[in-house]
């Protein structure tokens, strides 16, 4: 008996050891960012309170300290010049990070957003002059996933840390044609995203001053891409770039997230994060279930 008492007395030990971590751990994780500041949720107007709750939950914020806004069909009107009079759902959760961050955008709920994917978002909001941001997408109901951008804009807004308007209204036109040409056959959500980073990094090495110029380096990047378009869809990048190029943007600063996006080997942290806490928790469990074998094998040998 000596033995097994031996055996409780180190699982009572390791218990307080293991949750004292985890606590620890978790403790950390609801530390406010006194430089950041509180993060900011903008749900969609149309969501009941019920859709509310359930979208806090995707955004893992339903116990976290956070600022909450609504964007509805007026704010679509006032950002990008939209419907007044649509109903929106999207959601966003923006946590605002330190200078060298960049700008890392997830999808929590993949299957609802149809049409918008992280990689298009991240462009537009380069575009947009968002910088240094975690931005977590949601929605409760399946959505096509635009109006997340106005709730974007509208949470800077929020911290008077205005974005330029231009630049907005241009980052929405590349949103919508992103996801226009996605649904061409034969084209993919990647080429796309890919498509659009490339013409940037383009327009940062050779400075184009023409809309010649520009409609140059369009041709350019289908051709390397090996993606083709109808006349009437080159016509829309063209014209988008040549917009584009005549912002006030330094496509050299954001260079490094373009070749992110370009090469579609950007990281997604919060999915790296999950598959370390199920490891940490798979190892925990076979470390009690070694123990509990201990304890019953130690009964077994008493008896005998």
């Amino acid at each position: 008996m000596k033995n097994v008492w031996k055996v409780l007395s180190m699982m009572t030990l390791s218990l307080i050891i293991v949750f004292g971590v985890a606590t620890v751990a978790y403790a950390e994780d609801d530390v406010i960012d006194e430089f950041a500041g509180e993060p900011i949720i903008v749900f969609g107007a149309k969501l009941s309170d019920e859709q509310k709750e359930e979208t806090r939950k995707l955004l893992n914020a339903d116990n976290e300290k956070v600022h909450e806004l609504l964007v509805d069909g007026s704010d679509l009107a006032k950002y990008i010049g939209g419907n007044p009079n649509a109903n929106v759902y999207s959601s966003v959760k923006i946590s605002f990070k330190k200078a060298g961050h960049g700008i890392v955008v997830n999808i929590t709920t993949g299957d609802n957003i149809t049409e918008v994917t992280s990689d298009m978002y991240m462009n537009a909001l380069l575009t947009a002059g968002v910088e240094n941001a975690l931005v977590e997408v949601a929605s409760p109901v399946k959505v096509t996933g635009e109006s997340a951008l106005t709730g974007i804009y509208k949470a800077y807004d929020a911290t008077n840390d205005d974005l330029d308007p231009d630049r907005m209204k241009v980052a929405n036109e590349e949103l919508e044609i992103s996801t226009e040409l996605a649904d061409r056959e034969g084209v993919s959500d990647e080429q796309v995203a890919s498509l659009m980073a490339e013409i940037k990094k383009a327009l940062a090495e050779k400075d184009p001053v023409t809309r010649e110029e520009v409609e140059e380096i369009v041709k350019e990047q289908l051709d390397k891409l090996n993606i083709e378009l109808s006349d009437a869809d080159r016509q829309l990048l063209v014209d988008l770039f040549d917009k584009m190029k005549d912002l006030d943007i330094d496509f050299d600063q954001i260079k490094d997230q373009l070749n992110d996006i370009a090469s579609s080997i950007k990281d997604k942290l919060d999915d790296l994060d999950i598959q370390i806490d199920q490891n940490f928790f798979e190892k925990v469990l076979d470390f009690f279930k070694n123990i509990f074998d201990s304890i019953a094998n130690l009964f077994s040998s008493d008896k005998d």
